[in-house]
Formats: structure tokens, sequence, C-alpha cells
């Protein structure tokens, strides 16, 4: 019995592969660099935050008031200025006002940072009258401090 455990005990050390010390240098790891970071608002030029701030309250109050003064060239880029028309912004106010009410204001939340494409993304949650619902809201500025982005997402609440 002792030497079939002896047997066992051999054949399962002999059976370990062991790694072979490599050279440190060769074998480096790499830890991914993010690409998008936090910044705190103080970090951040005035300009890039009364900007943001003003484009996303201008286009939540057009769903109070139904008007919608649109955006001028030094405030949004085209692709922003095309897909920010009148009949697309009446028809989600529509659905934002039978589901959340009134817009009442925006709070800052945090201020991202993409490294790659340079731009600061300003996520706002957004007060309405009805508390039932969620609602953030992303402004993206570019390096020329003029909106590339704009968007609304509802946030599911979080179970206790």
């Amino acid at each position: 019995m002792r030497k079939i455990i002896l047997l066992l005990c051999l054949a399962l050390l002999f059976s370990c592969k062991s790694k072979k010390p490599g050279n440190s240098t060769t074998n480096t790891v790499k830890t991914p660099e993010k690409s998008i970071v936090l910044v705190k608002p103080e970090e951040i030029e005035v300009v890039k935050k009364d900007r943001a701030y003003e484009i996303g309250k201008r286009l939540l109050e057009s769903c109070n008031t139904s008007k919608f003064k649109a955006f001028g060239a030094s405030e949004a880029t085209e692709k922003v200025r095309q897909n920010a028309s009148r009949e697309k912004i009446s028809a989600i106010c529509k659905k934002i006002n039978q589901r959340n009410g009134r817009f009442n204001g925006l709070n800052l939340l945090d201020i991202s940072f993409n490294k790659k494409t340079k731009e600061h993304i300003f996520r706002y949650a957004i007060d309405y009258e009805k508390k039932l619902f969620k609602r953030e809201l992303f402004v993206t500025v570019n390096t020329e401090n003029r909106v590339s982005a704009i968007s609304t997402k509802e946030v599911t609440k979080k179970p206790l």
C-alpha cells in the first residue's frame, strides 16, 4: 500500500509542469490605459461648462414652451444642428412630457474626458415635475468649444 501511495505521489510530482523563470524585460505586463477619465469641474474651462449647460437647458426648456431656437454654427457642429430639427425635438418632447412632466432644471453629476477624441462629456441629472422616472442628459463638447453630441437616457432605479 505504501508503494502505491509513493508511486502516486511521484507520478503527481512529475506530471506537474514548472515554469522556467523568464527575463523580466521580455515578460512585461501592459496595463491598458483608460481612454475616458473623470475630470474635476474646476479643471474645465468656463466656456465649455457654460456651453454644455446652456445648450442642454435650452433644448429641454423647449419641451416646456414648444419654441425651439436653432443652434448656431459657433454653438454646435453641423451633425448636431441637422439632428436637432424642430420635428425631431417635438416628437421627443411629446414622449418625455407625457412620461416625466415639465422640465425643472439640470444638476451636473460628473465630467469625463475622452483622450482619443479630446472631447469633454458632461453628464447631468434632469429634474422633472414627475419623479417616477429618472433621466440623464449627456452633452459632448469638442476642442473648438462646440457641442458635438447631445443625448438623454432613462436611468433605471436600483433596488435597495
